[in-house]
């Protein structure tokens, strides 16, 4: 087994996970069976708890784990399917300490960072690498070298090369900042030697250092990062920025990065296969038209909140030979009386996922506009589930409609918790979570997939009533989608609309740039015209 471990020095938001997303795609590209891993430095346990305003969209698993979105750049980038055990946080960590304490198997000695802390990590980093069956396994730690929460990760990873059968089984890359000033003229060096020093300070000397930059690179730099880093000048790599996410893996194949990785861990550099990524980085730089698209949800302040949904608009686009320009609407602001303003001009609208009252009558709103202006119109989880509450509100005039998680006393409740579910305190346990069976009836969803049963990923805790399902369809609203499982909605549409469906499972979790998701696609040749 072979690991390489990624850390990041200066300043956070450097890209780590594109990088590590990267380098899975060009060592996959080349034969390796890659795996990928992501451990948070933070104590929360589940971070399908953070809110989105703050940590952005929680990535759901096919097994049912609400991970780091660092995962959804590693699913998307590496196409392949990760578990829970690709998402680790100190809470995690900390958590498993305790519960082995509470069970005795530290026969009463005092438990330490060093060496128990420490142990765990490195358990987590090889149980995940052993149970994916990967020959290279990239861990991204999360955080900066210098903070005091990431001291203890660090000490892990350095054991882990002397404990490794060779000393070449493990390789350290780190990702650091090389800021341009202006004024001056020059890109300076000295912040990625203070925090290689750092770095090496705790005992790891990096192979590869991995520089973010504005503008290119001088030879000088390169030799002068080198020198003073101790590492070899072709192992300093520009990492410069780019207009496209998915132009950073044929950057970083040009600048050598896999080649120097499979080097210092002693592997052979295969000739890379990277036709069709090429081809679809060309199809996305010629893209001359334009489909604008409204995304009308409550956490729009911060982009990386709608991350999937944002990136599987942006594959259909690329396969349907359009540039999509999402342009985010804030349902707090959306009104009845403002629908028009805000909404008018859009080829499309997409309700996505979210959770609590604020902000839901914005997207009743948007569903209600689409539905009546024939506007193509896709709703997901939550959105899906206000979208069915307008629609019981105006098509079947029962006014005071509502899901219980906007009005716990909802006189009609379209969507409510399951009583098999109602004692269970707000946690996973009590929500529907991972991959689920999907049943599909005859209609466009089903000809959209090819098939009559499809898997998808769930993330919910309330269902909708199939009292009014009935009712629904008499007007032309039909439920389309059933769960195999439990029996309950999944999925809707209506008769005559150019393009409405709404479904409670995310399929933008499945979504990749190379093999668009059916139902984004779908979506965007019907916004397309």
């Amino acid at each position: 087994m072979k690991y390489v471990f990624i850390t990041g020095g200066v300043v956070s938001s450097l890209g780590k996970g594109i990088t590590a997303a990267s380098l899975g795609r060009l060592l996959k590209a080349r034969g390796y069976r890659v795996g990928l891993q992501k451990l948070d430095l933070y104590y929360n346990v589940e971070p399908g708890f953070l809110s989105p305003l703050e940590h952005g969209e929680a990535f759901i698993t096919d097994d049912g784990t609400a991970a780091d979105l660092d995962l959804g750049h590693y699913e998307r980038f590496v196409d392949i399917t990760l578990t829970g055990e690709a998402s680790s946080t100190t809470g995690k960590i900390h958590r498993k300490l305790i519960e082995n304490e509470l069970r005795g198997e530290y026969h009463g000695s005092t438990i330490q960072a060093i060496p128990h802390v420490a142990n765990e990590i490195k358990r987590c980093i090889r149980e995940a690498a052993l149970h994916a069956d990967t020959e290279i396994h990239i861990v991204e730690i999360g955080g900066t070298v210098g903070d005091m929460e990431a001291a203890v990760y660090l000490e892990a990873i350095r054991q882990m090369r002397w404990e490794c059968e060779q000393p070449d089984d493990c390789c350290y890359i780190h990702v650091t900042l090389m800021p341009y000033i202006v004024t001056a003229g020059e890109l300076k060096t000295k912040p990625t030697q203070n925090s290689v020093k750092a770095l090496r300070s705790v005992g790891i000397q990096p192979d590869v250092i991995v520089c973010r930059t504005e503008v290119p690179m001088t030879t000088d730099a390169k030799d002068k990062i080198a020198l003073f880093c101790n590492v070899k000048v072709g192992n300093v790599i520009q990492n410069i920025d780019v207009t496209c996410l998915y132009e950073v893996p044929l950057m970083l194949e040009k600048e050598g990065l896999a080649r120097c990785v499979l080097a210092e861990l002693g592997l052979d550099n295969r000739p890379a296969e990277l036709t069709e990524w090429r081809g679809m980085v060309r199809a996305i730089r010629e893209q001359a038209k334009q489909v604008d698209v409204a995304l009308v949800g409550k956490y729009v302040t911060v982009p990386d909140a709608y991350l999937s949904m944002n990136e599987a608009l942006l594959h259909a686009g690329y396969a349907e030979d359009v540039r999509v320009n999402v342009t985010p609407i804030n349902s707090e602001e959306l009104m009845p009386e403002t629908a028009d303003t805000l909404l008018a001009g859009y080829r499309a609208i997409v309700v996505p996922g979210g959770y609590g009252d604020r902000g839901t009558i914005g997207m009743v709103v948007a569903a209600r506009y689409a539905r009546e202006h024939g506007v193509p119109f896709l709703a997901i989880g939550f959105g899906m589930q206000l979208a069915v509450v307008e629609a019981v509100r105006n098509l079947l005039g029962i006014a005071d409609a509502n899901t219980t998680e906007v009005d716990p006393q909802a006189k009609n409740a379209v969507v409510r918790i399951p009583e098999d579910r109602v004692c269970q305190n707000d946690s996973r346990s009590a929500t529907r979570m991972g991959g689920g069976d999907v049943r599909l009836s005859e209609g466009m969803l089903q000809s959209v997939y090819g098939a009559q049963t499809i898997r998808e990923r769930h993330s919910n805790r309330y269902e909708v009533d199939q009292r009014y399902v009935g009712p629904l369809m008499e007007k032309g609203y039909r439920m389309v989608g059933t769960s195999m499982e439990t029996g309950y909605p999944e999925a809707f549409e209506l008769d005559g609309h150019p393009f409405y469906t709404v479904v409670v499972y995310h399929p933008e979790y499945r979504s990749r740039p190379t093999r668009p998701h059916p139902l984004f696609r779908a979506f965007i040749r019907a916004a397309k015209g």
